[in-house]
């Protein structure tokens, strides 16, 4: 068994490898090469050798307690018995790491975080169920934030025809949740007649549906459970919220650092819209799509681009790079900590993705 693992951690390596090796030099070449090209060389390093560089370690600070309230939110909405906080954690950490290398992006993460939930005795109808509250939960209280924001900046700022835009896609968001919530709940029944009308002229499908009858019932069961708690409720929505506002932190201290302090209000908005646009799946983990976003409208807001450019790069270290080689390892603690082959669910997620 060592021999095969160990033949397994050489595979998984190699495919992390090859894949980082990529994905880093395209970084390096766009983001450090030519972005920087556009504040200008000499603005760069004037810029780099006035930096605080005592705030840097703050910002790692901020950006892994935003890792550990997004493990708190995991907990909030699993039902009880579940796994330690610690091996939460580490499932949270290695999902996001797939996600920012493998093409599916948030949905192979999604993968990845159902099979390691249910690999550490999570029912596999109650991780699905707390991965989609997770997720959806998390859009909504981010359009929330960004809702306020773009209210309390509109007297200062003016008016912008991209907050329309976004607020639209907020209200969709937000009205399809609170619809899925009310078909789960109050019309429970009603939704099982719907789910046999579609079923029924299927016949590969009719045999399975007692099983998706279940299904329905144990959502609407969470469901119920979740939103009759209360004390469990506002957990989730402030752990989903200091997720946000802990990476939002980091990439403000960064600003900090390059000499510029950002208003609250822009900062909130520009890194709002950034990762309202990252959850669209053009690339993993929003790669390319959050660094122009967030430099286009900082730099809008009246922060010099050459600061911006910087900060944002320096923040997407953090954020998007350290997270790759750190999830690997805790892929791998959890993955041998049980024996299992370790190169096992990369294969599943390139044969069987799943779907959105």
């Amino acid at each position: 068994m060592f021999v095969g693992t160990k033949r397994s951690f050489g595979k998984l390596i190699r495919h992390f490898a090859i894949r980082g090796v990529w994905g880093f030099s395209v970084f390096l070449v766009l983001e450090y090469l030519v972005l920087p090209q556009l504040a200008g060389f000499g603005k760069t390093l004037n810029l780099l050798g006035k930096a605080n560089y005592w705030l840097v370690p703050v910002a790692v600070l901020a950006e892994a307690a935003s890792l550990f309230s997004y493990a708190k939110l995991t907990s909030s909405v699993l039902p009880s018995p579940q796994p330690s906080l610690k091996s939460l954690t580490k499932v949270d950490i290695s999902a996001l790491a797939v996600s920012h290398v493998l093409p599916g992006g948030t949905a192979s993460g999604a993968g990845m975080t159902v099979r390691l939930l249910t690999s550490l005795g999570v029912k596999g109808t109650d991780a699905g169920f707390a991965l989609a509250v997770q997720g959806i939960g998390s859009a909504v209280v981010l359009n929330l934030m960004l809702w306020i924001a773009l209210i309390v900046s509109l007297p200062i700022y003016g008016f912008n025809e991209i907050y329309l835009i976004v607020a639209v896609v907020g209200v969709l968001l937000i009205g399809a949740f609170s619809a899925l919530v009310i078909a789960f709940t109050r019309g429970e029944t009603r939704t099982h007649v719907v789910m046999q009308k579609l079923i029924n002229p299927i016949a590969p499908l009719r045999r399975y549906e007692a099983s998706i009858t279940g299904i329905i019932s144990r959502i609407s069961s969470r469901i119920k459970a979740l939103a009759s708690d209360p004390v469990r409720l506002r957990s989730a929505v402030l752990w989903a919220s200091l997720n946000w506002l802990f990476d939002a932190l980091s990439l403000w201290i960064m600003l900090a650092a390059f000499g510029r302090l950002v208003d609250p209000d822009a900062l909130l908005v520009s890194y709002g819209i950034a990762n309202v646009a990252a959850a669209l799946p053009i690339t993993p983990g929003g790669l390319g799509v959050v660094e122009g976003i967030l430099i286009t409208l900082i730099t809008n807001f009246g922060t010099p681009k050459s600061v911006v450019i910087l900060a944002v790069l320096s923040y997407r270290l953090f954020n998007f790079w350290i997270p790759i080689p750190i999830g690997v390892g805790t892929y791998v603690s959890l993955k041998l900590s049980r024996g299992e082959d370790i190169t096992m669910e990369l294969e599943n997620l390139k044969r069987d993705p799943p779907k959105r």
